[in-house]
C-alpha cells in the first residue's frame, strides 16, 4: 500500500520540469525590462535611426562636389 509520502516522490520529478521552465522564463522577462532611468528601446532606436540620416546626409554632402568635377572632365 502507497503512503501520501510516497505518491509525493512519484509527482515531484514530473513537476519540477514545468516549474524550472516556468522560472526560468520569468527570470529571463525580468531582465528585458529598461531601467528607470534609461530610455525605452524603441526611443534609442529611433534617435540612432536620426544620428545615422544625419551622417549619410553629411557624406552625401560631401560626395556632390567631387562627383560634379569629374563631369567637366574628358572621358
Amino acid at each position: 500500500m502507497r503512503t501520501r509520502k510516497d505518491n509525493l516522490l512519484y509527482i515531484l520529478p514530473v513537476l519540477a520540469c514545468p516549474v524550472g521552465m516556468g522560472l526560468m522564463m520569468w527570470f529571463m522577462m525580468r531582465g528585458k525590462r529598461p531601467a528607470a532611468g534609461q530610455p525605452s528601446p524603441s526611443t534609442a532606436k529611433e534617435q540612432e535611426l536620426a544620428r545615422l540620416r544625419k551622417e549619410l546626409e553629411a557624406l552625401r554632402g560631401e560626395q556632390t562636389p567631387k562627383a560634379d568635377l569629374h563631369k567637366g572632365s574628358p572621358a
